[in-house]
């Protein structure tokens, strides 16, 4: 294998261990925040919560990086900061995943800073923009990397995903609208278990052709109908297939996805643990099973009496 080519590989490779590693990092720090509401939380438990939680998610952020840095990075040539193109990889299905990236991570740090008795404006800003700090170090990383580069598109993506948190909260003080994600296995993997995975935990990562990056409203509060269970969402999704390589190939066959399915807004399902509240909150970044219409680019239209 050529230089070039290792380097093509190794930046396909990277981006999905990146996140295996922001999620289980967020998913521990979530976890040891104690579930207690901020108005009955005293000024100096306040401020010791917010310091240790600061110290915590900023260490944590830090560390995984510097984890990344010689995981990853230290293997290449460094050089100086240098922009990279990659708008037409993955028929953007990367950039969505950036997308929920950043909004799921800024979801889970207004929790963290909320708990704590942080003023609401400051938890929305400081914990809000929480993916979009981490991300946009992986992209400094990418960037001082001779192997890979700074990519503004996911810039993009990340700027859009916590805008889509910030913007929501702002406007109605709850989240409307959510990102999700659901991913299953395909045939694709089989043609490159080098690139997409060679068994299913790393083909769930790995393989953009399973993955569906979804919109999820909820209805009640969309329509202010009283009359609709809380918990119920209608989806939007976004998926691609056909994709064995990140550039388009010539006959390769690959075709977009659009999906319309019921969904479940874990959030808004009432239990007084603590505990479970946090698991909600946690499993509600992934589109529950359900029903669902797939139309595709070609014109296909095909129906999924369960889709994931």
């Amino acid at each position: 294998m050529s230089g070039s080519s290792a380097f093509v590989r190794a930046r396909e490779l990277l981006v999905p261990g990146c996140r295996l590693l922001v999620v289980n990092l967020l998913i521990l720090s979530v976890l040891q925040v104690k579930s207690q509401p901020a108005d009955t939380i005293s000024s100096g438990n306040s401020t010791r919560c917010i310091r240790n939680t600061s110290i915590a998610v900023g260490g944590g952020m830090v560390g995984t990086l510097l984890l990344l840095d010689r995981a990853w990075y230290a293997g290449y040539d460094r050089s100086p900061l240098h922009g990279f193109n990659d708008g037409t990889e993955w028929l953007q299905m990367d950039k969505a995943g950036h997308l929920f990236s950043a909004y799921t991570l800024g979801g889970w740090g207004h929790r963290l800073f909320d708990r704590c008795g942080m003023g609401e404006g400051w938890s929305l800003w400081v914990g809000g923009s929480m993916g979009l700090v981490f991300l946009s170090g992986v992209e400094v990383l990418d960037g001082t990397s001779a192997a890979w580069g700074f990519s503004g598109w996911d810039m993009v993506a990340n700027i859009a995903g916590t805008g889509t948190y910030i913007a929501q909260h702002r406007l109605w003080k709850e989240q409307r609208a959510t990102l999700k994600l659901s991913a299953r296995p395909t045939g694709y993997a089989v043609q490159r278990p080098d690139l997409l995975g060679e068994g299913l935990p790393e083909r769930i990562l790995k393989d953009y052709n399973g993955q569906t990056i979804w919109l999820s409203g909820n209805l009640r509060s969309l329509t202010r109908s009283e009359r609709l269970p809380q918990w119920l969402n209608l989806a939007v999704g976004l998926g691609a297939e056909g994709m064995i390589t990140a550039e388009e190939m010539p006959g390769d066959g690959r075709y977009r996805q659009y999906y319309l399915s019921p969904d479940v807004d874990l959030t808004r399902i009432r239990t007084r643990s603590s505990f479970l509240r946090t698991v909600l909150v946690v499993l509600n970044g992934i589109k529950f099973p359900a029903p669902a219409l797939e139309i595709r680019s070609t014109g296909k239209v095909v129906g999924h009496w369960v889709y994931f």
